[in-house]
């Protein structure tokens, strides 16, 4: 009997000490992105030449005193309507010019920031929209104050969704905006990644999720239960365009569907059949951005 309690013990242990560590390096890969591409001016450039655009490397700098770069394009025929790009983790800014493309071809100027720790942007860590979305409220800002933006709208895939739809309980400005693939909250989407990665139910990782989130606070002063998508989303009034497709193993669809339930009146729900994560509009280009173009422009 001793022989058994002394090794349900040790393997008790184990377990314990397996699942702390299990979550902090899970919070260091999901707060840092390990290798930072950085946007290649000529895929802006080629953009620009397609319509008779113009664009600009342009830059903020953020509360703290990290410099935030962005990509700005005005089609010729501007007529103070914006958009603000928000790409997924570990990509840039060069991921969102396929939105870019049909939004300046709609007379759309549309501005593309690198996020918080990613391409030439800086800041250390990731954090998911605690600190991102006064980045969204500065930006904003500087479209109004210095190229007098009229109208402003927004577009985010991924973390880039999250991050647009938490900007919404501080920047009230927006007249629309649309979220494809959003996460509802970053507890929620902690949970379902461990679990679809590894086929054990979510419950089995409450300690790996605990231990990583108490990691972010004692490390870095990040407490990533703050990353909600759905407590800025319960108490908006702007327009909200959701997109997500049924195939989606990354964010699963119900977290738009949460997103969803929270605030219908607020809130529409696209679900695309068939579709993975953030490939609606590889799968119906034309429809999306058909949709996209009059989301925006049913909100004058």
């Amino acid at each position: 009997m001793r022989q058994i309690v002394r090794t349900f013990t040790v393997a008790l242990i184990g377990v314990v000490l397996g699942s702390i560590l299990l979550g902090v390096l899970a919070t260091e890969n999901a707060l840092h992105v390990r290798e930072r591409p950085i946007p290649e001016t000529a895929d802006a450039r080629a953009l620009a030449g397609q319509n008779g655009s113009t664009w600009e490397a342009v830059q903020v700098t953020a509360a703290e005193g990290a410099v935030l770069h962005a990509w700005l394009f005005t089609p010729p025929d501007y007529a103070g309507s914006a958009v603000l790009l928000l790409h997924g983790v570990g990509d840039t800014r060069a991921g969102m010019l396929d939105h870019a493309e049909y939004l300046l071809r709609s007379g759309f100027s549309v501005l593309l920031p690198d996020s918080r720790g990613h391409g030439e942007s800086g800041g250390a860590i990731t954090t998911y929209g605690i600190e991102e979305a006064a980045d969204v409220a500065r930006w904003s800002d500087w479209l109004f104050q210095t190229r007098h933006a009229e109208r402003l709208y927004g577009l985010g895939v991924s973390l880039g969704a999250g991050i647009l739809l938490q900007s919404l309980a501080r920047e009230p400005r927006f007249r629309a905006v649309v979220a494809e693939s959003p996460f509802s909250t970053f507890p929620d989407v902690a949970y379902d990644r461990l679990s679809l990665e590894s086929g054990i139910p979510r419950r089995a990782f409450w300690l790996v999720i605990q231990s990583g989130f108490l990691y972010a606070r004692l490390r870095y002063g990040v407490d990533l239960r703050r990353a909600s998508a759905l407590d800025a989303v319960r108490a908006t009034h702007t327009p909200i365009l959701l997109i997500h497709g049924t195939a989606d193993v990354n964010i699963p669809i119900g977290h738009s569907r949460a997103l969803h339930a929270i605030n219908p009146v607020a809130t529409r729900l696209w679900e695309v059949p068939g579709a993975k994560h953030v490939h609606v509009m590889s799968t119906q280009p034309e429809n999306y951005a058909r949709t996209v173009v009059e989301w925006f422009r049913s909100h004058p």
